[in-house]
């Protein structure tokens, strides 16, 4: 997630950089920047530029500087605001899909404050769909038919859910059977279910999830052994929240082709990994990619596992855990656009 923080008094400005620095230790947080004042000018820029926005200053401004801006839940950054001491941290916009609601309970606790949130599905302990398809990495189809299933839900209707017979979603299963929040669901299976989509129905409503591509990129030292490697992936997997089943390719760049541990990793899970030339890593630009010294002088590339991650998981694809070093391993993970 890239997250800016905007303030309006020297207040707001100096939780900005203690938000700040908490933020950059945190893997999920890919970028975290820093404006201050000139809210309606600064609004407009980062609106369209971050995935979130903390704005620290009146719910008032806030309000006034974002209401020409917004336009769907589907494309909206999440919104926070919090107040110059501290006190609270409110969801303003976003919650689910954005992700709002989860960074605010996030801020919250690195902050001692108190998390504000006020989305139906979640103060009635249901789980929304969006927020099931958010936490899954699915994407919606009908995005329009969002409010009809988290009305459904909240009046305790049965959701069902059928998916392809040959295929195995069994992170879709454990997350239902483990989730806190409820839904009630039921499942089913038909060879008239598209082997890349998930039906979800309820009085004749219908709505399609479809899983995004996730990759985790793979960058180590010579001779790691496999199990040194997993351990760095099963930590970035408990970071995340995710299924080992979920991830649908590893890669790294060409020189580790040859790398004993990542092909065993890679057999024994059955998840195939792929190598990505020096000569596509060369060309490959991003300002999300941290660049590593040693790589560059000793490959003429930036990085392994990040830009390695980002052009496996296509066009427009994006980091959403950055380089993270694990004795001598580092795994990042991007997911496809759609």
């Amino acid at each position: 997630m890239k997250i800016a923080i905007l303030s309006v008094s020297s207040k707001g400005y100096d939780l900005s950089f203690k938000i700040k620095e908490l933020l950059d230790k945190d893997s999920t947080v890919i970028r975290c920047n820093i404006y201050h004042k000139n809210v309606k000018d600064n609004f407009k820029l980062l609106f369209y530029e971050y995935d979130a926005i903390i704005a620290i200053m009146a719910s008032g401004i806030l309000i006034r500087s974002i209401s020409d801006l917004i336009q769907s839940k589907a494309t909206d950054p999440a919104i926070l605001n919090i107040d110059d001491n501290g006190n609270f941290v409110i969801s303003t916009l976003s919650g689910h899909l954005g992700g709002a609601n989860k960074l605010t309970n996030k801020i919250a606790e690195m902050i001692d404050a108190t998390p504000v949130i006020t989305t139906s599905t979640d103060i009635n302990k249901k789980l929304g769909i969006d927020v099931l398809a958010n936490d899954l990495y699915l994407t919606i189809d009908n995005k329009k038919e969002i409010l009809f299933f988290n009305k459904s839900i909240l009046n305790n209707d049965i959701i069902s859910i059928t998916i392809n017979s040959d295929c195995s979603y069994d992170y879709l299963l454990e997350y239902l059977e483990n989730n806190t929040l409820e839904m009630q669901h039921s499942i089913h299976y038909s060879d008239n279910v598209n082997k890349n989509e998930m039906e979800f129905e309820c009085n004749n409503h219908k709505i399609i999830l479809k899983p995004r591509k996730i990759v985790f990129g793979i960058g180590c030292r010579r001779n790691k052994t496999k199990n040194e490697i997993l351990n760095g992936v099963n930590q970035v997997l408990d970071d995340l929240n995710m299924s080992l089943s979920r991830i649908d390719y590893f890669a790294s760049a060409e020189v580790k082709k040859d790398e004993k541990g990542i092909l065993e990793l890679s057999e024994e899970l059955n998840i195939p990994i792929k190598f990505v030339s020096i000569d596509k890593l060369k060309l490959f630009k991003s300002d999300d990619v941290a660049e590593s010294k040693f790589v560059k002088s000793k490959f003429g590339i930036n990085g392994v596992c990040e830009p390695s991650a980002l052009i496996i998981a296509g066009y427009d694809s994006k980091l959403i855990y950055k380089k993270t070093a694990f004795e001598g391993v580092t795994v990042s993970v991007a997911l496809s656009y759609k």
